[in-house]
C-alpha cells in the first residue's frame, strides 16, 4: 500500500516535535452506530474509508476490540460508564442506569468536573429513557446536546422507489435536495461540530466534545453518488451466508427490523431463518459499504476542520464504534448476537507528538480526502495493538491519555461506587520504548481475554428475539473471546433478580480461531467440558 511514509518517530525528530507533557489537551470522540471494521485500514479492501485510514496513519490502532453487548444503549451506557451491562443493568432500552443501578459517573462528566468544556453532536448516548431523554444532562454536558433536525426524517417515507412513490425502505439511496430539509442527520452533525471547534479555538479551557454518527445504521439512507463506488458486479456474498448446522437456535437472532421495511416485505421472507434473495443481498452489502463511505466523508470534513483551526497538535481523537453488524454471515443481517462480526469494533487513538509527529508549520495533519478521486489511495495504518482488548477500557484509557487521574479499578460489588472503572487501562501501549521497533504491538496476547453478552426471550428465535424487554429476558448469553477461541454458554437467568444460573446451561458455542475464524463450526457438544469457566468471568 501507498500513501506516504509511516508515522514512526525517528529519534531526532522525537526530540524536535513532541506534545509538551505539561501541555492541557484537547479531546475529541468520535462514535459511530452499528460500523464494523469493514475499513481500508483494518484490511478490508474493496471498501473506500480514506479519511478514516489517514487518522488511523496517524493513530494507535487496535485490531482486536469488542463491545460488551451488540446492541445500541446497552453497549454505550456501557462503555460512557466504563461497566459492563451487568453492572448498569441495562440489557434493552427502557431504564436509566442512574436510577435502575447506581449514579455512576461517565467519561464526558469525569472530563466536565475536571475543567473541560463537554460537548455533545449526534448520537452519543442512545436517545430515549436510556440516558433520561436529556442525553444525561446536565450531569455529562456542559450544555444542551444538539441533535439534528432531519433526524426525525430516518424511517418515514423518504426512499424514492422504481415505481417513483416515496417508500420506508432499508435501501435507501438519496438526491440530498430531494429529502426533507435537503440535508440528512449526518451532514448536520458534521456541521455543528464544526461550528463548536470554531468557538473552541480561543477557549482558554480544554475541551471534550463527541461527536456521534448515525450511519451506517439502517436505514441505508445516505447520497446516492456513494453507490457509484460499489458497483453491483464487484460486490461478493458474505463468506458463510448459511445458518451454521450446529448453531443453537438460541444463538440464532431472526433479524426482525429489516424485515419491518417495505422493500424487504415485499421480498416475503420466511421467519425466523431467511434466507434473503441472493441479488437482494448484494445490495444491502453494496448500500452499507456506501454508507461506510458516506460517513468517512463526512469523517474527512471535521477532521480537515479542526486541522484548520490549529487544533490538531493539541487534540486526542478516539475513533470507535458501539458494535458491529453482521452482512449476510451465519445468515444474519443485524446486531444482536455474540459473534465477531457483531461485536467486534475498529478503535483508534491519535494522540499529538505520542502516535504521529506533530505537523510541521503551514502542514496539514488530516487534508480531506475525496473517495471518488483516484490519487486517494490506501494509506498504511500507524502502529497496531494485537492484543485483545474492550470498549470497557475506553474510560480510563482517556483520562490517562489526557493527564488526568485514571478511576480505580471498581470493588465487587460496586453499584455504591460513583467513580470507577471495569475496564483495562490501555495506557501501557502508548509507551513506545524502541521508535523503530515493529508497528505490531504484540505484548502478550494471551493474557488478553474480551467479554461479550446477549439476552434471549426463549430457546428459539421469537419476534421479540433481537430486543427482548428486560422482563421477557430467561436466558443470558455469555461469552468469552480469546487469541484462540470464542466460547459461548447460554444460562438461565432471573431479570428481578439480574441473576444468571450457570449451573441451568441451555447451549454452548466453541469456536477455535485459527481452524475456524469466521465461527462456522461448532465444536461445543464434541468438548469434554462441564459448563462456563467461573475463573475467567470478569
Amino acid at each position: 500500500m501507498s500513501g506516504g511514509p509511516r508515522t514512526y518517530m525517528g529519534k531526532e525528530c522525537w526530540k524536535r516535535r513532541l506534545w509538551n507533557p505539561t501541555d492541557t489537551l484537547n479531546v475529541l470522540l468520535i462514535i459511530v452506530d452499528d460500523l464494523r471494521p469493514s475499513l481500508g485500514c483494518y484490511g478490508e479492501k474493496l471498501v473506500k474509508s480514506p479519511n478514516i485510514d489517514q487518522l488511523a496513519s496517524h493513530s494507535l490502532l487496535f485490531q482486536n476490540a469488542f463491545s460488551q453487548q451488540a446492541v445500541c444503549a446497552p453497549s454505550r451506557v456501557s462503555f460512557l460508564t466504563g461497566r459492563r451491562p451487568d453492572t448498569t443493568r441495562l440489557y434493552d432500552f427502557n431504564s436509566y442506569w442512574r436510577v435502575h443501578a447506581g449514579n455512576f459517573s461517565t467519561i464526558p462528566q469525569y472530563f466536565k468536573e475536571n475543567g473541560y468544556m463537554t460537548m455533545s453532536v449526534g448520537k452519543v448516548f442512545h436517545p430515549g429513557i436510556s440516558s433520561n431523554h436529556s442525553d444525561d444532562s446536565p450531569y455529562s454536558w456542559s450544555f444542551p446536546p444538539y441533535h439534528p433536525s432531519s433526524e426525525k426524517y430516518e424511517n418515514t417515507k423518504t426512499c424514492r422507489g422504481q415505481d417513483g412513490e416515496l417508500h420506508a425502505n432499508l435501501l435507501c439511496p438519496v438526491d440530498v435536495t430531494d429529502v426533507p430539509e435537503g440535508t440528512l442527520p449526518d451532514k448536520q452533525s458534521t456541521e455543528e461540530a464544526i461550528r463548536l471547534l470554531g468557538k473552541m479555538e480561543t477557549l482558554t479551557s480544554p475541551f471534550f466534545l463527541a461527536v456521534g454518527y448515525h450511519k451506517p445504521h439502517i436505514p441505508f439512507r445516505y447520497p446516492k453518488e456513494f453507490q457509484k463506488l460499489y458497483p453491483l458486479e464487484n460486490i461478493t456474498l458474505a463468506p458463510d451466508p448459511h445458518v451454521p448446522d450446529g448453531l443453537p437456535p438460541v444463538a440464532y437472532n431472526p433479524w426482525m427490523d429489516i424485515r419491518r421495511r417495505e422493500d424487504v416485505q415485499a421480498l416475503n421472507i420466511s421467519v425466523p431463518y431467511g434466507p434473503i434473495p441472493v441479488d437482494f443481498q448484494r445490495k444491502i452489502r453494496q448500500s452499507y459499504f456506501a454508507s461506510v463511505s458516506y460517513l468517512d466523508s463526512e469523517v474527512g470534513r471535521l477532521l480537515s476542520a479542526l486541522d484548520d483551526l490549529h487544533l490538531a497538535n493539541r487534540t486526542i481523537i478516539a475513533f470507535t464504534s458501539d458494535h458491529g453488524w453482521a452482512l449476510g454471515e451465519h445468515g444474519e443481517w443485524a446486531k444482536y448476537s455474540n459473534f465477531d462480526v457483531t461485536t467486534r469494533v475498529p478503535l483508534m487513538f491519535y494522540v499529538p507528538g505520542r502516535t504521529a509527529l506533530l505537523p510541521e508549520p503551514g502542514k496539514k495533519l488530516f487534508p480531506y480526502r475525496d473517495p471518488f478521486d483516484p490519487a486517494s489511495e490506501s494509506m498504511d495504518p500507524g502502529r497496531q495493538v494485537v492484543d485483545l482488548v474492550e470498549l470497557v477500557s475506553l474510560f480510563p484509557t482517556l483520562t490517562g491519555l489526557a493527564g488526568l487521574r485514571v478511576p480505580p479499578r471498581c470493588p465487587i460489588p460496586s453499584f455504591h461506587v460513583e467513580v470507577c472503572r471495569e475496564g483495562q487501562n490501555l495506557l501501557k501501549h502508548f509507551r513506545f520504548h524502541d521508535l523503530e521497533e515493529d508497528p505490531y504491538l504484540d505484548g502478550n496476547p494471551r493474557e488478553s481475554i474480551a467479554y461479550s453478552q446477549y439476552p434471549r426471550p426463549a430457546d428459539s428465535p421469537q419476534w421479540n428475539s433481537d430486543k427482548p424487554s428486560l422482563k421477557d429476558i430467561k436466558i443470558m448469553g455469555y461469552s468469552i473471546r480469546t487469541i484462540d477461541y470464542r466460547y459461548t454458554v447460554w444460562v438461565g437467568f432471573n431479570p428481578n433478580e439480574f441473576l444468571a444460573n450457570f449451573s441451568d446451561i441451555h447451549a454452548g458455542e466453541l469456536y477455535f480461531v485459527d481452524s475456524d475464524p469466521l465461527q462456522d463450526h461448532n465444536v461445543y457438544n464434541d468438548s469434554q467440558h462441564g459448563g462456563f469457566p467461573q475463573s475467567l468471568m470478569p
